[in-house]
């Protein structure tokens, strides 16, 4: 028989599971950032366990394994580029009509020193929600990447990325990460990374 005591203890664990769930969930969004603002260790770069615990790597690998935080270009969010509003087909700056609202946050960057360029992942963490005029679903937003030192343009690549707003609550949040963006091996601190919403016109790529 059942006591009273357990029965209470059994509700407890009942209610206590989804909120455990939500908790990893928003500690895996932050875990995944928090990563690659670590320095990259053998198996990060395709080396086995074993060539990196007897030295018996190729030269290139050890080569490539010179990972370098300190000197990995910060990344920045332009100013007016955090946020991104998509409105009904002729529509501009009507709430009404706001199909969706999407927001960079946190970002982070992972930087692999080669034998000839400096390659760097970037990546952010973002938030979407929908809009009056929204609908759930697959979205595609207008993210830009640049590299800069002083006034030269090392990087600029535009990317078509594409979430997903569940439908269940109308907001959501997303990862996203732009790989092998390659720089100069001697790149300095006048070396800048920028990420950020781009509406266009586009001149560039």
């Amino acid at each position: 028989m059942t006591t009273r005591q357990e029965q209470s203890q059994q509700k407890s664990a009942a209610v206590s599971r989804p909120r455990l769930r939500g908790t990893l969930a928003g500690l895996s969004l932050l875990a995944i950032l928090a990563g690659c603002n670590q320095t990259d260790n053998s198996a990060n770069l395709g080396v086995s366990s074993d060539a990196a615990a007897t030295g018996d790597q190729p030269a290139a690998a050890q080569q490539q394994a010179a990972v370098i935080q300190g000197g990995c270009p910060q990344v920045f969010l332009r100013d007016g580029t955090a946020v991104y509003r998509k409105y009904a087909k002729g529509a501009k700056d009507d709430p009404e009509k706001l199909l969706f609202q999407a927001t960079l946050a946190d970002t982070t960057r992972r930087c692999v020193l080669n034998e000839s360029q400096l390659v760097v992942t970037v990546m952010a963490q973002g938030r979407i929600v929908t809009g009056p005029a929204g609908t759930p679903g697959t979205v595609t937003m207008p993210i830009r990447v640049a590299a800069t030192d002083g006034t030269q343009t090392l990087y600029s690549q535009l990317v078509q990325f594409e979430a997903t707003i569940p439908a269940d609550s109308g907001t959501g949040q997303f990862i996203f990460s732009h790989a092998n963006i390659p720089l100069p091996g001697g790149s300095g601190n006048f070396t800048k990374l920028y990420m950020g919403f781009d509406e266009g016109p586009y001149n560039t790529k």
